[in-house]
């Protein structure tokens, strides 16, 4: 099987059992394929949302949600009021469906969801709707990570695929092209930052006003300094980069996680090992000390046949 098919069956796993599972998966492949092996071994755990999201892709349920992307977004472009409406509704209606059936499977799974994961489950879908590569994303069945849409700007998909080479053969069905999810963002913002600001309008020229005595000026009152100006684009900018780094050190966060659950395996594994190798030695300690008792026997056995003989060949020769 090729990378992105061992990694929608694994990522179908509850995260709780998730390293498990992808320790075993990964010795099985090992003796015959080494590089998918170690491909396997840096799959990361889903986030419990991914986790949902995959097993609704998995059961085909995305596409009526992702499919009614296009149109609200064409419907917002032609600002038709009455469509938008009614596709916010149905929107609505996909989403509250869509979360449900998740939380479904989840419990059927054995791993109810919390508020929060539905929440970010929601998010997830509603992003799939707001981009055309979002939606893509979902519907491969490799999301690791959930999706959120923010504004106008095309949804960060940095990190959130399992294998983003495999995402294109997802993308049928929906508005975006097939390319690659690297160079699937950024597009809208260009055109974007390249509008030319409107220029100011001119201010009216004042006209003199005729000379007069000049009157005393009231004494000013000490003004307050004014605050500094804030910068929207720039309270945006940094945002956006405190989003990026504590996503960031989310991902370093499960990569130690799951570094650490892999390293604890491989302990309990060692553990086991020792204990079944001490499990045989005390079965061979209790068989040698059965042999040694059975030898001290024999060889009590044999002194007490050798004193016989010697006694009766005492008493022979008299």
């Amino acid at each position: 099987m090729e990378f992105a098919d061992e990694a929608r069956e694994l990522l179908l796993v509850a995260p709780a059992d998730f390293v498990r599972e992808r320790t075993t998966r990964q010795r099985a492949v090992r003796k015959d394929d080494r590089a998918l092996a170690t491909r396997l071994g840096g799959l990361r755990k889903p986030a419990p949302a991914a986790w949902v999201v995959d097993l609704l892709a998995h059961e085909g349920a995305l596409d009526e949600a992702v499919e009614l992307g296009p149109a609200i977004r064409q419907a917002q472009a032609d600002a038709d009021p009455d469509e938008i409406r009614r596709l916010r509704r149905q929107r609505s209606d996909v989403v509250a469906a869509l979360a449900q059936a998740g939380a479904d499977l989840a419990s059927d799974a054995g791993h109810p969801l919390t508020s929060a994961v539905l929440d970010q489950v929601r998010a997830t879908i509603e992003a799939a709707m707001a981009d055309g590569h979002a939606g893509a994303a979902v519907r491969s069945g490799l999301l690791v990570r959930p999706l959120e849409s923010a504004g106008f700007d095309d949804v960060d998909l940095d990190g959130a695929l399992a294998d983003p080479d495999a995402v294109p053969d997802a993308w049928s069905g929906t508005d975006a092209e097939p390319i690659p999810i690297t160079s699937a963002r950024r597009s809208r913002k260009g055109s974007r930052a390249s509008r030319p600001e409107p220029e100011p309008e001119p201010e009216p020229e004042l006209q003199p006003e005729p000379q007069s005595e000049p009157e005393p000026e009231p004494e000013a009152e000490p003004q307050a300094e004014p605050g500094p100006r804030t910068d929207p684009a720039a309270e945006r900018r940094a945002a956006r980069e405190a989003e990026a780094t504590a996503r960031a050190e989310s991902r370093d966060a499960d990569a130690a996680l799951d570094a650490a659950e892999q390293e604890l395996e491989a302990a309990e594994d060692r553990r086991a090992e020792l204990e079944r190798q001490l499990a045989e030695a005390v079965v061979e300690v209790e068989r040698a000390e059965r042999a040694r008792d059975e030898a001290a026997d024999a060889s009590d056995r044999a002194r007490d046949l050798l004193r016989a003989a010697q006694h009766h060949r005492r008493d022979v020769g008299r």
